[in-house]
């Protein structure tokens, strides 16, 4: 793996990132799946062998569903956390810095299963697909614009199997959704509205004031990775770390991924060009309780598997309770929560309904069409897609539901989002040119503030709002650190291909 001039002034590499020249080759070849050994077994080198970094949440989840595969390592921070993993594959070897791991096994790697805290996603999966490693890497995709982008050309560049965890992509519904749109059953689509029932966790708070004793079993300097040091609480980690903007992207990161997709590919989306944010308290540390993003996304050019036109197409999003006003028509009683979310595609014919991960699509009017089926079915789970992609070469690869050259715009949609919310200070919509991945109405003396502390208190019955402000920071650079992170010294990324 060739290393950045920013890699070798960090010293990312397990310390130092060095890998030998065995380790940076592409791993071992993989057979196809009739080859038999001689002794009528499946061959050794038809199971890819899987690493995972993260396994202690939804990592695990995955690995479960790739137990037919050789699951030869396990990466995680938190010991304790991963203790029930380690004793399902007793055979792996053990890690808390993935670094380490490439180091010593980089060259038996094959596949890597990145399902860590969303901050760390590109910087793991990143150096591994520089090393010529397949990646399935969980929703979402990466936490900023560059590091989308990154890993969708080092994909190209390499010729992976990619697959992002987004597993309603391998779903019936997301198929019809397509089937139906693209043969003109719902008109042309000018606007979209779509909602989650997340966020599930805290969001809104104040960061502590006080750090606690790290635990035993947690290497807090790897949890923090990348991003800025902090003292350690309870409150941040498991799993609660997708409400703090340091480590997670709120509830629109978590669900988006998931309840946009069908959005995204039905619609054949690309870049948006405008994104305006709005949401209860910001906070300068945590995702707001409730927030809603509007998203503007350009006329696409007509297409050959498409009998309708792709117009201009406003995309709107809800979380935190809020939803979409019913439509005329709607089902009284009928819930618009399915699963967790919903979408709602507004078409000039008629008007298409699902649920979160684009399960069970209905038209409003009752309709129930019937369109032939074009679309390749995933007849395993998301996750045995992918390794069946591995497995191909890349010349005859059929590409997975989420392959991270679809996964990777659409991930710069959502983050989008995230970074439409954060700038909400500016009041104004933002335009975006998606190419550049940067804002051109973002004035070079333009400043925001944010809140530290909400401060909120009642006095004599009556309520103070106390707030503690940030000192007025200057906007554009602000927007700048959201699209590509300033990394914290020994962290950085694989080199962005040409």
């Amino acid at each position: 793996m060739s290393t950045s001039k920013e890699n070798k002034k960090s010293g990312i590499s397990r310390r130092q990132f060095v890998f030998t020249s065995a380790a940076a080759a592409a791993g071992l070849t993989i057979l196809p799946s009739g080859v038999i050994s001689a002794k009528g077994r499946t061959a050794p080198s038809d199971k890819l062998n899987i690493v995972g970094i993260g396994v202690g949440g939804m990592g695990f989840a995955n690995l479960k569903n790739l137990e037919s595969q050789n699951i030869i390592g396990l990466c995680d921070v938190d010991w304790g956390y991963s203790s029930r993993v380690f004793d399902h594959f007793p055979k792996a070897k053990k890690y808390k810095d993935f670094r380490k791991m490439y180091d010593e096994m980089g060259s038996s790697i094959d596949g890597v299963v990145v399902a860590t805290a969303d901050h760390t996603h590109a910087i793991a999966a990143s150096h591994a697909m520089a090393m010529g490693k397949h990646a399935y890497v969980q929703k979402p995709l990466t936490h900023s614009a560059y590091e989308s982008r990154l890993l969708t050309k080092l994909a190209a560049k390499h010729k992976l199997a990619t697959q992002m965890g987004n597993q309603g992509s391998s779903g019936e519904g997301v198929r019809q959704i397509c089937e139906w749109i693209w043969s003109g059953q719902i008109g042309e689509v000018t606007k979209v509205e779509a909602f989650t029932d997340r966020p599930i966790w805290p969001q809104g708070q104040n960061r502590p004031a006080k750090g606690m004793w790290v635990p035993d079993t947690l290497d807090w300097d790897l949890f923090i990775g990348p991003a800025p040091m902090r003292p350690y609480h309870e409150l941040y980690t498991p799993w609660n770390w997708r409400g703090w903007w340091d480590f997670g992207t709120g509830a629109l990161g978590d669900m988006a991924c998931h309840i946009l997709h069908p959005v995204f590919v039905g619609l054949k989306l690309n870049y948006p060009t405008k994104a305006q944010g709005s949401s209860t308290l910001l906070l300068t540390d945590s995702a707001p309780n409730a927030q809603m993003v509007k998203l503007t996304f350009p006329q696409r050019p007509k297409q050959t598997d498409v009998k309708i036109n792709l117009p201009e197409v406003e995309v709107i999003w809800y979380d935190g309770g809020l939803q979409p006003q019913k439509p005329k028509g709607w089902p009284d009683g009928r819930n618009m929560n399915d699963s967790g979310g919903g979408v709602i595609f507004h078409g000039t014919k008629d008007t298409l309904v699902c649920g979160c991960y684009g399960v069970n699509p209905w038209l409003l009017s009752g309709r129930v069409p019937v369109v032939p089926k074009t679309l390749r079915r995933v007849e395993e789970s998301h996750e045995m897609d992918w390794v069946r992609a591995a497995k191909e070469s890349p010349e005859n690869r059929v590409e997975c539901a989420s392959p991270f050259k679809v996964a990777g715009p659409f991930n710069e949609m959502v983050v989008m989002g995230v970074m439409a919310v954060r700038l909400q200070a500016l009041n104004k919509e933002l335009l975006w040119d998606g190419e550049k991945m940067e804002f051109t109405n973002i004035g070079d003396r333009e400043e925001i503030k944010t809140v530290i502390e909400d401060g909120f208190k009642i006095h004599d019955g009556h309520p103070t709002f106390d707030k503690k402000w940030t000192e007025p920071i200057n906007a554009k650079q602000f927007s700048k650190e959201l699209v590509n992170h300033k990394y914290r010294e020994g962290w950085a990324l694989a080199d962005m291909p040409d």
